[in-house]
């Protein structure tokens, strides 16, 4: 206990940083004050909201830089060994890299990528690599929305490779679709079995399938999926127009097939810049996020209006009786929302 006539200096308050303070020490790669503004970008504090915009703002001019990656798959594909061997070699062939998830589920399931970050030790060790932990929501939109943010900012700070991982399943494959400018599938072998598992919709999202874990007695088994998924997407639609989908194999574990499906991204660059797609999807992504971000705040906006809130058990009460339809409980709830006299 500190005694009355003690005269030890207080501990200094720590100065709140900047926008500038934030701006700078991003564009000049400081990690500390990286994960400190994407941990602004992330809060749900309106204050923490406000000052994140303006440190978007001016960090724009550094952004859009990169190649963005999307990558899926289906458990037990071998997800995270994957990312750590083609983050390595992204590295070691002179790139930056930074690896996000898209995670709705993390609050309820508490799986994240925060656990892939100790499985890659070796890249989240490395100074050329960023491996991001996945924000916890319980909402798409939400999580989306900072995740695209948090793409941003790693741009600025000189990531040239941005990977983003979907850890959740079903609706989250769309949502990172639509933030990304390549999309991965894994797969594992044993083709038969899981295509009858396997959504039509997610391979349509692919722009490239790659079978994992083909080394060993696996190796033909995942030849033979190859074949089988390649007669597979030849009759779906490419998920790219002028860009026609194929599936791969490779071995994350021995590291074959890992600078093949790099050179097919770089190629897929190539062409789809040469065409005009590239720059027209990045464009159609970001009409899709204002309107998306748009659509979040009014949602946010509706049920957080105290009226609204008082009368929304009530109602949701009376139309599960049967005593109100649907759309005069809608309507008497915009009513109040509209503050409109009934």
């Amino acid at each position: 206990m500190t005694e009355p006539n003690d005269h030890r200096a207080p501990i200094p308050r720590r100065r709140r940083l900047s926008v500038e303070d934030y701006v700078t020490g991003v564009v000049e790669g400081n990690r500390t004050l990286l994960a400190q503004a994407i941990t602004l970008v992330e809060s749900h504090s309106m204050i923490h909201r406000q000052i994140a915009q303006e440190v978007l703002k001016k960090l724009l001019p550094h952004t859009g830089r990169s190649i963005r990656i999307g990558i899926t798959g289906v458990p037990g594909a071998g997800k995270s060994t994957f990312i750590e061997t083609f983050g390595m070699l992204l590295c070691n062939l002179g790139h930056r890299v930074a690896v996000l998830a898209v995670d709705p589920s993390s609050s309820v399931t508490r799986g994240s990528i925060l656990g892939d970050k100790t499985r890659m030790d070796q890249l989240s060790r490395d100074p050329r690599a960023y491996v991001r932990p996945s924000p916890a929501g319980a909402t798409l939109g939400g999580v989306a929305r900072k995740t695209r943010e948090t793409i941003l900012v790693c741009e600025a700070a000189g990531f040239d490779v941005i990977l983003v991982e979907t850890v959740g399943v079903g609706q989250s494959e769309v949502t990172v679709r639509s933030m990304v400018d390549f999309f991965l599938l894994l797969q594992l072998t044993g083709a038969g079995d899981e295509l009858q598992g396997m959504k039509k919709g997610v391979m349509e999202l692919a722009d490239a399938i790659l079978i994992n874990k083909a080394d060993g007695d696996n190796k033909q088994r995942a030849l033979n999926a190859q074949v089988e998924f390649n007669r597979i997407l030849h009759f779906l639609k490419p998920a790219t127009e002028g860009w026609e989908t194929k599936a791969y194999t490779c071995s994350s574990l021995h590291g074959e097939g890992i600078k093949e499906i790099w050179s097919v991204i770089e190629h897929f660059r190539e062409v789809t810049v040469k065409q005009g797609g590239f720059h027209a999807r990045r464009q159609a992504q970001t009409l899709d996020w204002m309107h998306s971000m748009i659509a979040d705040y009014l949602h946010q906006s509706f049920y957080h209006h105290q009226q609204v809130k008082n009368s929304l058990p009530g109602m949701e009460k009376a139309v599960s009786q049967g005593t109100i339809s649907v759309s005069e409980a809608i309507n008497e709830l915009i009513n109040l929302y509209e503050n409109k006299e009934r």
